[in-house]
């Protein structure tokens, strides 16, 4: 997203990125709690929060008062360090790039910014499985695609508890890709990151001891419980990844070894679907690789078109399309081919993956606001509509319409076929040679002549230089050859055991096939009677879908035309014989009973035919009334009857016949046209019902979205009166500033040492001026005034007369002399709030050292001028 990385780099600590809105400082706070005053987790964190772009923000401080760590407000270039945590400044994008984090000029306006998404997409591409996403509260869906990346790379992500919040967009949205690991409480997410680390850190690796005898069992066992539980086999994927995936799962359940996994696997077969999410991780985005697809769309796409008259198909298959962006690229760049050249073709995509999960995101086709980054502006606006609320874009129905997507694993199923172009990318560097080998003759069996394989930029044909020809090598386009001689051809071979049953068909390697064992006597018997003896038969359900096939049924049912696929008697059948075929299925699933037709002529191949009809119901369990009903229909060919061997008869005799015959005849129209008719009855009123249905749902969809326009208005208006609030408070909280400021320079300028403590005595707040006096520090605030030693001589009553003052509630004044021999008055009164509640007591210290001193001088001169009047009296006296 952010950069295109080769490899992730090796980060010597892990880096945690935590999303959330504007108004996530609860979640901080709950989070750095549960790190429990932990100063060095040996991890940093990256905090992006959603801020307004003109708001100050105090984060930094904030956060600073939750966690013993330092806490630093980004700057651009500044390389992480472990141990401290990083807040992104507002109006800025957050990219994590050769190990330093990069600001970024906003890539969408205020509202419509992904910080979160761009953010952990740098983190999943630089530090790959030492990344791990956080997303707490917050609205929208920001942080969800990021996620995905990071999971995609092998890191680790949680996700807030959405059951308590106001808020829970964000972390809804997150634990809806069914990627998140953790669903925790932010006060318990810390303790369990720390766990996960520390024993992913310490713990043995998985990697190491996979070859070792003790451990290979175990691994078998812990793909085969995966294939048995979710029907796909992992066991020829590259070995790496299965490592790198099943490593991760136990450091997600603090597992140690292999037989605990399994054991784990064994007891909660949910983990079985956590491992295959893991496993089926695909990291894409639109347009991905864009020199590649520059040269698809100049070079491959236009000769997709040549020689194709409107209303020609082109087709196309996208194998491994995970959530469908790599899909609609292509379906993008076929259409605007297509309209450069002003012709009307039938565009077909088919795109196909193993994960329902990717299948189902492709299928609805809404994508987050960072796609922006993977496609141009002028796509953007043509192929793309923004979703009310803003915070996604949904592809265009045009563009819909051109693909098909369904679930297919492409090493067992059928593969399309008559395709144009394949792409398969990023799926072969995940598969050993084995399937690698199986994979790329059948991408050569469905392509057309001249036809066109995309593979991945690290992928290739390996040595099957014979079936492909390389068209550029650096893109990785490879064009199909004509034919593949000298190698190893691969055979259709039908589902069926009967050869003339319908084709559906599997592709398989001819040289597999083994000549068949010798049977036994009675086997070669009895397949000779049901070949010889019993007519030909078909089992098919209540819609006439071909089941099976026994015998040979080439006389009276044939293949339709088109792709194969499921095939149905009643197009199948000759033309004469659909009227009745039809008729019997539905009087046979009316009233169960057996229906027979006898000598029903059909006109094969210019001759006429008969044919014996016969229809019946079927169970397989005739205890389970619920099971879906089969019927067997016999086809029993009959020579023709002595009516149409006879000579010509005479004209009365002819005329009797062909009224007999015209008349039976009439009455099997009837017939058909009854049941016909009641059939279409029957759907009518289903019809009628699901018209009802649609209505009803209809009338509740728009009472609904009326209570949604009243409840919208309703928020609006909330809103408005939470903005005004906001405001005031915001003015009071200014006003707080100001009148704090002022308090604490008024106090800080007269000089007077004051101590504030509370009924308990502790230090609530001092003055600079009081610390040459009781030798406080800041950190003392908190500490009760009992444990402060003062510079006061002579005067150890403090305490006592701080509690005298509390009780009483009378004010104390004494003079009180330190050991630098200056002298203070001490002043305790009682501490009143505006509403005349005692709340503590202020002790203040004021300066009287120059007063003693003129006192002292005063009194040593009223006692000389004392003397000089005595002695002044003793002279009078004495003369």
């Amino acid at each position: 997203m952010a950069h295109d990385r080769a490899n992730p780099s090796v980060h010597p600590f892990p880096v945690v990125g935590i999303g959330a809105s504007a108004g996530g400082l609860a979640a901080f706070e709950s989070f750095f709690a549960g790190l429990g005053g932990n100063a060095s987790p040996g991890m940093a964190f990256v905090l992006v929060q959603h801020l307004a772009p003109d708001h100050k923000s105090l984060l930094r401080e904030l956060v600073a008062g939750f966690t013993p760590m330092q806490v630093l407000e980004i700057e651009d270039g500044m390389e992480l360090q472990a141990n401290s945590v990083y807040i992104l400044p507002p109006n800025y994008d957050l990219d994590f790039f050769d190990g330093a984090l990069r600001l970024l000029a906003p890539g969408a306006p205020h509202g419509q910014r992904l910080p979160i998404d761009y953010f952990f997409a740098s983190l999943a591409l630089e530090l790959g499985p030492r990344a791990v996403g956080i997303v707490l509260a917050g609205t929208g869906a920001d942080g969800s695609q990021g996620l995905c990346a990071i999971k995609g790379a092998g890191g680790m992500v949680m996700a807030q508890d959405p059951a308590p919040l106001e808020f829970e967009g964000m972390p809804q949205s997150a634990i809806a890709t069914g990627l998140v690991d953790f669903q925790l409480a932010p006060a318990d997410m810390a303790p369990q990151l720390l766990t996960y680390w520390e024993h992913k850190d310490k713990g043995p690796s998985l990697s190491q001891g996979i070859h070792a005898k003790h451990s290979g069992p175990w691994l078998r066992q812990a793909l085969a419980l995966l294939q048995a539980e979710t029907g796909h086999d992992f066991s020829h994927y590259k070995p790496s990844t299965i490592h790198r995936r099943i490593e991760r799962r136990m450091a997600v359940h603090q597992i140690d070894t292999l037989q605990a996994f399994v054991e784990l696997l064994k007891r909660e077969p949910h983990e079985l679907r956590a491992l295959l999410q893991d496993l089926l991780i695909g990291v894409t985005h639109f347009f991905r690789d864009a020199e590649a697809f520059e040269y698809l769309e100049t070079q491959v796409v236009p000769g997709l078109f040549e020689g194709k008259t409107s209303g020609a198909a082109v087709r196309v298959w996208c194998a491994a399309c995970s959530t469908g962006q790599e899909a609609y690229s292509v379906a993008i760049l076929l259409v605007e081919r297509m309209d450069a050249l002003k012709k009307n073709l039938a565009l077909q995509v088919f795109a196909t993956d193993i994960d329902s999960r990717a299948i189902a995101i492709a299928r609805l086709g809404v994508y987050p606001l960072s796609i922006a980054a993977d496609i141009a502006p002028e796509r953007l606006v043509r192929f793309f509509t923004l979703e009310p609320g803003g915070q996604s874009y949904r592809i265009h129905k045009r563009i819909r319409d051109v693909l098909v997507f369904s679930e297919q694993d492409v090493i067992k199923d059928p593969p399309f076929s008559k395709l144009d172009l394949i792409c398969c990318r990023n799926l072969l560097i995940y598969l050993d040679t084995f399937l690698q080998k199986k994979l790329i003759p059948l991408f050569h069996y469905a392509l057309l002549p001249g036809g066109t394989l995309f593979l991945g930029s690290s992928e290739g044909i390996g040595e099957f230089d014979k079936l492909f020809v390389v068209r550029d090598r650096s893109a990785k386009v490879y064009q199909r050859k004509p034919d593949g001689h000298g190698v190893q051809t691969l055979a259709l071979t039908p589902a069926t055991e009967s050869s003339t049953g319908p084709v559906v068909a599997r592709l398989r390697p001819s040289a597999a096939v083994k000549p068949a064992a010798k049977l036994p006597l009675r086997t070669v018997m009895e397949q000779a009677l049901l070949r010889h003896v019993t007519p030909s038969s078909v089992l098919v359900n209540g819609s006439g879908d071909v089941l099976y096939v026994h015998g040979h049924t080439g006389l009276f049912l044939e293949p339709s035309q088109g792709e194969v696929g499921v095939q149905n008697i009643l197009k199948m059948a000759h033309t004469d014989l659909r009227s009745t075929l039809s008729m019997a299925l539905r009087q046979v699933q009316k009233n169960g009973h057996v229906f027979k037709s006898r000598q029903v002529k059909g006109v094969v191949q210019g001759l006429s035919r008969y044919v014996d009809i016969t229809v019946q119901r079927l169970a397989r369990n005739h205890a389970d009334a619920s099971e879906t009903p089969l019927f067997l229909v016999t086809l029993d060919e009959r020579p023709a009857p002595p009516s149409a061997l006879t000579p010509e008869p005479s004209n009365s005799e002819s005329d009797t016949t062909s009224i007999q015959s015209l008349t039976q005849a009439l009455r099997e129209k009837d017939e058909y046209l009854q049941s016909t008719q009641e059939a279409l009855e029957g759907a009518n009123e289903e019809l009628q019902s699901s018209v009802e249905e649609m209505q009803s749902v209809n009338d509740e969809l728009q009472s609904a979205n009326e209570e949604l326009e009243t409840s919208k208005e309703e928020l609006q208006s909330v809103n408005e009166e939470l903005a005004t609030v906001n405001t005031e408070l915001q003015t009071k909280v200014n006003d707080l500033s100001r009148s704090n400021n002022d308090m604490n320079n008024l106090l800080a300028g007269t000089g007077v040492g004051t101590v504030f403590v509370d009924m308990h005595l502790k230090i609530l707040r001092f003055t600079p001026a009081v610390a040459a006096i009781m030798n406080l520090i800041p950190s003392d605030l908190g500490r009760s005034v009992s444990h402060i030693a003062s510079n006061l001589v002579n005067y150890t009553r403090l305490v006592a007369d701080v509690k005298a003052v509390l009780h009483s509630l009378e004010p104390k004044a004494l003079e009180v002399q330190t050991s630098e021999d200056t002298w203070y008055t001490l002043h305790i009164q009682p501490y009143r709030t505006l509403s005349n509640v005692v709340e503590g007591a202020v002790i203040s210290f004021e300066n009287i050292t120059e007063m003693v001193r003129a006192r002292a001088a005063l009194e040593k001169a009223n006692d000389l001028l004392r003397l000089a009047v005595v002695d002044a009296q003793g002279a009078v006296r004495g003369s």
